[in-house]
């Protein structure tokens, strides 16, 4: 049994539903950490399979392992803000439980906050795709690149407006402060409006120019992003989008907000224009586009 840090510096909140064939895996490449000065707290939302029992082996094996469970789920939000109550670290991380986090993610975002004093740092990640012999990653996107090379230390948005493109809350590591009094919304893409409100009340932002997690694209669909034809999801996606967007048009520079409209523009709505849609949501994504592009002119 691995002995736990005698003082953790970074709590890591590992949600999970139904992902009892990664969950492992995710835990693993937790213990795998050149960084071992870390607890995590694992949210079980209510799953039906064996999330809980894979979540709570690993708890009896390691004490740096902590287990809450949800009786029914909640959504993926509430389950990190159960973990965000039970933080008592000077750093926060999050790791989706059917993601890999890479051996070195925790030495490189908490060493630069560390080092700098910074209130975020922000790293890349690249898709975990399904082969014929199981997965394997993709190589980084563009925009994600765009975001975080070079590597840079206490940036801020007016002086790297691109970092508004990675909105994924698990590619980076946050000074806990900056969580005092902001939780995750319920709903879907959850991510969004609190990254960029983040983003716009952090007084220094560091990028590492270097994968930090593989974010898997599960072979079975079943992901929120490999479902956005669905009406439902689709309607989450665009407001969720526009909750982003608001908070950068309200309380972050002019050029943040313009970068990720021109990114919008650039990437989701074609990508979300290219999907099989009936008729309401093609109306949806075409009235979004239209509002975005007007944004500019604000």
């Amino acid at each position: 049994m691995p002995s736990p840090a005698a003082e953790p510096l970074v709590t890591v909140i590992v949600p999970g539903w139904d992902v009892a064939p990664y969950a492992a895996e995710a835990l693993e490449s937790l213990r795998a950490q050149t960084l071992d000065a870390w607890r995590a707290i694992l949210v079980d939302d209510g799953s039906a399979d064996g999330t809980g029992d894979v979540f709570a082996r690993f708890a009896r094996d390691d004490t740096r392992f902590t287990v809450v469970s949800h009786p029914a789920q909640r959504g993926l939000g509430a389950a990190r803000n159960t973990g965000l109550e039970l933080a008592d670290t000077p750093y926060i991380a999050f790791l989706d439980a059917d993601d890999v986090m890479l051996p070195r993610a925790l030495e490189l975002l908490i060493g630069s906050l560390e080092r700098t004093g910074s209130d975020i740092a922000v790293g890349q990640y690249a898709r975990l795709r399904p082969t014929e012999e199981g997965y394997a990653p993709s190589p980084v996107q563009p925009w994600v690149v765009a975001s975080t090379a070079p590597p840079r230390e206490r940036a801020t948005l007016g002086t790297h407006p691109e970092v508004t493109g990675n909105i994924a809350v698990w590619s980076k590591a946050y000074r806990a402060s900056l969580w005092r009094s902001l939780r995750f919304p319920q709903g879907l893409y959850e991510d969004q409006a609190v990254t960029q409100l983040l983003y716009a009340r952090a007084a220094a932002i560091d990028t590492v120019a270097e994968p930090v997690v593989h974010w898997r694209v599960r072979a079975e669909g079943t992901s929120i992003t490999q479902r956005e034809a669905d009406p439902v999801v689709l309607a989450g996606a665009l407001s969720a989008l526009r909750d982003g967007l608001d908070v950068l048009h309200r309380e972050a520079p002019p050029n943040a907000h313009q970068a990720r409209v021109a990114q919008i523009l650039r990437m989701d709505v074609p990508r979300l224009a290219g999907l099989d849609l009936d008729a309401a949501s093609r109306a949806a994504v075409d009235a979004f586009a239209a509002e975005v592009e007007a944004s500019l002119a604000l």
